[in-house]
């Protein structure tokens, strides 16, 4: 993503919804392995769902998820004795690492299926030296499209999106 090319799109659009360009997460591959790592965990087997607490790192590829809680939903397809992850639920200091970005929010969701990575709440996006801040990041792995919104959710308390952009030297 140019920081030219986001600093046009942050100046055209309102300051409710930014469409921050293409994430260096587009067209990761959700079907690679994930590791999780942490200080404990809790199988709910009739659930479907273990939960991860205490320095939890997730990775798949070259995307990094860590927080102090994230809730792992999974199924267990027929005939096989491996579980299949759906869905990640995480809470409590939580940041999004990728070769170019790094982005911190209060809560997390990793949509496996739908192949989408969703920060709320204090969402902080750092690419270089630009910065921006806001309240809900949706990040499409398919199209790498991002959008941060001032707000956390539809309806919800009106915020604002702002950014800090480094302007290079100019050469003479």
């Amino acid at each position: 993503m140019t920081r030219l090319l986001l600093l046009l799109l942050l100046l055209s659009a309102p300051a409710a919804a930014q469409s921050i360009a293409t994430s260096a997460l587009r067209g990761h591959d959700s079907r690679q392995p994930i590791d999780v790592d942490a200080d404990r965990i809790e199988v709910l087997e009739a659930a479907n769902s273990a939960i991860f607490s205490g320095n939890v790192r997730v990775r798949q590829g070259p995307l990094t998820l860590e927080a102090q809680r994230i809730r792992v939903t999974f199924d267990r397809p027929a005939g096989s004795r491996d579980p299949v992850l759906r869905r990640l639920d995480a809470e409590g200091a939580v940041r999004l690492v990728s070769p170019s970005e790094r982005a911190s929010a209060r809560f997390g969701i990793y949509d496996v299926d739908a192949r989408v990575l969703t920060l709320i709440g204090g969402v902080e996006l750092l690419q270089g030296q630009t910065r921006l801040d806001g309240n809900r990041l949706t990040i499409n792995l398919d199209s790498g499209r991002s959008t941060l919104d001032g707000r956390a959710a539809p309806g919800g308390q009106s915020g604002r999106v702002t950014g800090r952009f480094a302007v290079p030297s100019k050469k003479n």
